[in-house]
Formats: structure tokens, sequence, C-alpha cells
């Protein structure tokens, strides 16, 4: 069974031209002299009423079909419904297809383009000239009458230039929300790129200083080499999988890095030579995508951090799972013995306390007395359960 959404999105696939013919026709058709119908027809000027004859076809057909065009080509379907509206109150047939002047005007305020207040004006001369040939032809509207129409159409006019507005206005609007939204993916992508990055290189130019030292003992400087190349193989790999987001093809959702992937990341640090404690406590919930990403990029900005400034330092990090957040706190004991890695801009700091804190948690970087150093965050994890 077809449902009404359906069937609604077929109508809507349909070209405008089509969608917009049952509404001429209507009024086409609504123009049989049935008595009832006539009695609601449009009569200015108050002149007595002609019977049909072939320029009454000739003007309900050019008041009605236009309106099958009237939001592809709404400046020639307001000319020639004009033309035939002219025609119908000048002969006094007084159709029903007067009606269809408003509907043109309607339309013409919504979609027309360009020369609006050229169509104003000469619509507004082309009025004042059919009022003059109505007074001619011995109506008793009067001035009040014709201008009391008039308004009424300036009305039509108006209400269709308003929802204009209001349609460029939501537009804008969107297009505003789009590129905040591509700007904050940018941001997004930048963010990672600063944390993958940072931590990769940092390993890899912390190990290849060390391996300087390393050209007496073969064994280790081994190691050490195959630790560099391995880390350069894991930044290969996740560069490609954020540059795969750039692409505007890609649909997938984007990879996010949980805590269970600590254990890893922690490794890696140890063969970049930093001696690291991990203990990891609680349960991990379930469905904390985000708290767990951050929760990640914590403790690999502070560990990158630790290979920069506290190279050869004891390290300990430490993950705690509750029911409705998750904590992490990294801490280091002092300066480092070896060589630090390339200096740092502050943006891994300020982006994890931007990160955290969209979040609803905390996050705080301080050194700690002497010349150890400690990150602390609390991430809430949104599940009550």
């Amino acid at each position: 069974m077809v449902d009404l959404r359906t069937l609604t999105d077929r109508w809507r696939r349909w070209p405008v031209t089509v969608r917009d013919l049952p509404l001429a026709l209507l009024i086409a058709l609504a123009c049989a002299p049935v008595p009832v119908l006539q009695d609601r027809s449009t009569q200015l000027g108050d002149l007595p009423g002609r019977p049909f004859d072939a320029l009454a076809v000739v003007a309900i057909t050019l008041e009605c079909l236009p309106l099958a065009v009237r939001r592809r080509w709404p400046g020639s379907c307001l000319a020639l419904v004009s033309l035939g509206f002219a025609i119908d109150q000048v002969r006094a047939y007084h159709t029903v297809a007067g009606a269809a002047l408003a509907v043109a005007l309607l339309s013409a305020g919504v979609h027309l383009e360009r020369r609006r207040r050229t169509t104003l004006v000469v619509g507004s001369a082309a009025y004042v000239a059919l009022a003059v040939a109505l007074h001619r032809q011995g109506s008793a509207e009067g001035l009040g009458g014709f201008l009391t129409f008039y308004l009424a159409l300036a009305l039509a006019w108006g209400a269709g230039a308003w929802l204009r507005q209001s349609r460029a206005a939501e537009a804008e609007r969107r297009q505003r929300a789009a590129a905040a939204a591509r700007a904050t993916e940018r941001a997004r992508i930048a963010g990672e790129l600063h944390d993958v990055v940072t931590h990769h290189v940092t390993a890899m130019v912390v190990q290849a200083e060390a391996a300087r030292y390393l050209t007496a003992a073969p064994d280790r400087l081994d190691t050490t080499l195959t630790a560099i190349s391995d880390t350069g193989r894991r930044a290969i790999t996740d560069l490609r999988t954020l540059l795969d987001l750039l692409h505007p093809d890609h649909d997938a959702d984007p990879r996010v890095p949980s805590v269970g992937e600590l254990t890893a990341l922690v490794e890696q640090t140890r063969q970049a030579g930093q001696p690291v404690q991990f203990t990891q406590e609680g349960r991990r919930a379930e469905h904390v995508g985000s708290a767990e990403a951050a929760a990640y990029r914590v403790v690999q900005e502070a560990l990158t951090n630790a290979l920069k400034y506290a190279h050869g330092s004891r390290t300990a990090v430490h993950v705690h799972h509750g029911k409705r957040e998750i904590t992490v706190e990294v801490s280091t004991d002092g300066p480092g013995t070896h060589p630090a890695g390339p200096g740092g801009s502050g943006r891994g700091l300020a982006g994890l306390r931007e990160r955290v804190t969209v979040l609803g948690g905390e996050f705080s970087a301080q050194r700690r007395n002497g010349d150890g150093f400690v990150v602390r965050a609390r991430i809430p994890t949104g599940d009550a359960s």
C-alpha cells in the first residue's frame, strides 16, 4: 500500500508546469454557466452582464491556462492573465476566471526575478486604463470601488513579495547553517590532524634522536628503527583515514578512537623511550563514543607532551570508568634526561579543553610541585543506568 508521503514525493518529481496545470483547469471548468458559480464571479465596473460567445472563450483561456506556467514564467503568466481579465470585464462576461488574476499576482510576487518595479508600474497603469474604459462604458463602480479593488490586487502582490522574502531569509539561514557546519567539520578535522600528526611525529623524532646514541648497540638500534618504521606506518594510516573524510563522495562514518585502544598507544610511547605506567579501572559503558574519543585524545596529547618536555621521566596514566563519567589523569615526575622532541604551539591543550567542555566535562593542565606536570579530565558519558 502506497502511503501519503510516497505519493507526495512522486508528485514533487513531476515538472512544475504539470503540477500547476490542475489549478488552471479547475478555474477554467468553474467558468461553466452554472448559476451558483456565476453569483461568485468577479464583476469590476458593475456593467450589465453579457452572454458567452467566442470571445468569452478566448478571455477564459487567457485567464486560466497561463496559470500552468505561473512559476516557470511568472511575468508572461501575469501579462496574459491580465489581458484576459481586461477582455472579461470590458465585455462584461463576469466569469469566475477573474479570480485567476489574484493567483497570477501572488505567483509573480513570489517568483518574478527581474523588473519587479517595472511590472508594478506597468500593471498599475494598465489598471488605470481599464478603470477609465469601464467608466466610459457607463460603469457605476465609482472611484472608491476601483481603489478598493486595486488595493485587493496590491494585497495579493504584497503577500507574494512577503512570501518571497521569507523564503529568501530561510535560504540564507540554511546557507549560514551549512557554512557553520562546514567550518565546524573543518575545525574538527584540523584538530584530529593535529592530534595524530603531533603524536606520531613527536614519537618518531624522539626515537630518531635516541638512535644516535645506540650506534654501539646494534640490537637496540634495530629495535628503535623498527619502532620508527611502525610509527610512520601508523601515521600514514591515520592520515589516510582523515583525508578520506575530506573527499566529497565519502559517506562512511568517521573512525572514532576509543579508550580500548589506549594499550597500543601506551606501548607506542614506551617504544619511543618513555617509561609509562598504565592503569585502567572500572567497566566501560556502552554507546559513549564521543566521551571515549575525548578520553583517548586527552591521553594521546598528554603522552605527546611528555615525550616533548619530559622524555625519559616516569609517566603515569590512570583511566577510571564510572557509571556516568570517565576520569583521566596523566602525570610526569619531572624534566627528562634525553633530548626533547619538537616544541609545541599550545593548540593541543586548548583543543582538548574545548572538546571536553563541549561534552559538559572539566579539563585542567598544570605543573606539579617541582618540575612535574599533570593533566586531568572528567568527561560525562551520558549513561545514567
